[in-house]
């Protein structure tokens, strides 16, 4: 798995809080084929809310778990919440049992258990409800979260951009735009990126012009973790998910959330994906032919007449500080101090055959640039040949070309 550094505050609070409620659920594997980069703040935000954020993964990291809130029992409700709640900014945060009493209402007919959820009082963890709902038809695990998103920024934009069909299998993604200048996002795909588990994971996201951030993801199974499919599908519609994730009650609980003056910052510009993947193409053999680019992220599929192979590229300024955790034993330094480690695994978990190979340096004013290829063209699929469509030596030259110092 990647190693992350700096989270950026809405990922820690959020990831923190469904940690401890249980399994983990992380796409990163399905995004970075398990390419151990290590995502800088800057870089990993960038690539965390255009993968990740895609799937809306985060959220669903505790289906499978148990969360014990503090004292034991959610509080009591507030005076005037009875009924269903419209948006207004509270007199204090969002409690746990109102995210769990705000989620159950909105909910068709149905039973519900193993509620569990968080409140958003002292900045603790980001707020989230998380029950298990049998509509008759099997239980179903559904998780709702809330936080805030600088409007009109990259990370507002990236968290509702669907996903490349390269990076994240997936049956459908459609993203709009409300009446009321809102995104929406509404996504069909799957738990796992390797075709061996049949759990689906449908989700819904929202963001507005005012910067909230509203989530709610759906399971065809009672947890995304060592538990079995219980029906064919996830239990609420496309529209249903839409209804539920645009309900003004969430806007109003995102407005009692405690200002926090680090989570409104967006990160430092950073190159284009067109600029880097730009770059990465005119450093290719030229038997590699270019066949697909990636959008949101920079990868390239190629085709050298052997079969196609994915390839991807990472450049992150601000690496020096894990220098220690990247370039361990067996890494190399060169003359002018550059290290360069080379690694090989088996790519996506899951995917039978799989090579990938990567190629990752560090300059001595910490700039990275990590490049990797894998034999197939996609994370997700068979391979297409033996080998990667890159050799080691064409992955080193690549990387330690001078061509990236445009981007230090």
């Amino acid at each position: 798995m990647p190693v992350e550094h700096d989270q950026d505050p809405f990922e820690t609070r959020l990831g923190h809080a469904l940690r401890d409620a249980g399994d983990h659920f992380t796409t990163d594997r399905a995004a970075l084929v398990d390419g151990g980069l290590a995502r800088g703040r800057r870089q990993r935000l960038r690539r965390r809310t255009a993968v990740v954020g895609g799937v809306a993964g985060v959220a669903l990291a505790g289906v499978g778990g148990t969360l014990l809130l503090p004292g034991g029992d959610a509080p009591a409700p507030r005076p005037g919440t009875s009924g269903q709640p419209s948006q207004q900014t509270l007199t204090a945060p969002v409690t746990a049992h109102e995210m769990t009493e705000s989620l159950e209402k909105l909910l068709p007919k149905g039973k519900v258990s193993g509620q569990e959820a968080q409140g958003g009082a002292d900045r603790a963890p980001a707020p989230y409800a998380r029950l298990v709902f049998d509509d008759g038809k099997g239980a179903a695990a559904v998780v709702v979260g809330l936080d805030r998103i600088e409007a009109g920024s990259q990370q507002a934009r990236q968290t509702v951009d669907c996903p490349d069909r390269a990076l994240v299998r997936h049956d459908t993604c459609v993203t709009t735009r409300l009446s009321d200048g809102s995104r929406l996002k509404l996504f069909q795909g799957y738990v796992s990126n390797d075709r061996s588990s049949k759990t689906k994971l449908w989700s819904a996201e929202l963001v507005t012009p005012a910067g909230q951030h509203v989530f709610v993801n759906e399971l065809n199974a009672a947890a995304e973790k060592d538990a079995p499919v219980t029906r064919p599908e996830p239990p609420l519609s496309t529209a249903r998910l839409k209804k539920l994730v645009t309900d003004p009650v969430w806007r109003g609980y995102v407005d009692s959330l405690p200002e926090d003056p680090v989570e409104a910052q967006e990160p430092p510009a950073q190159p284009s994906v067109d600029s880097v993947l730009d770059t990465f193409a005119a450093l290719l053999p030229r038997k590699a032919k270019v066949v697909e680019r990636g959008e949101d992220y920079s990868f390239l599929v190629l085709d050298d007449g052997e079969g196609r192979g994915y390839v991807q590229v990472d450049v992150q300024p601000g690496m020096g500080d894990v220098a220690g955790e990247l370039f361990g034993e067996g890494s190399e330094t060169l003359p002018d101090g550059t290290r360069v480690n080379f690694r090989e695994n088996g790519g996506d978990k899951g995917v039978a055959g799989a090579v990938m190979w990567t190629v990752d340096t560090l300059r001595t004013d910490g700039f990275r640039v990590v490049v990797s290829a894998l034999n197939a063209p996609t994370q997700h699929e068979a391979p297409s040949r033996t080998a990667p469509v890159l050799t080691e030596a064409q992955l080193r030259k690549i990387a330690l070309s001078p061509q990236w110092d445009r981007y230090r």
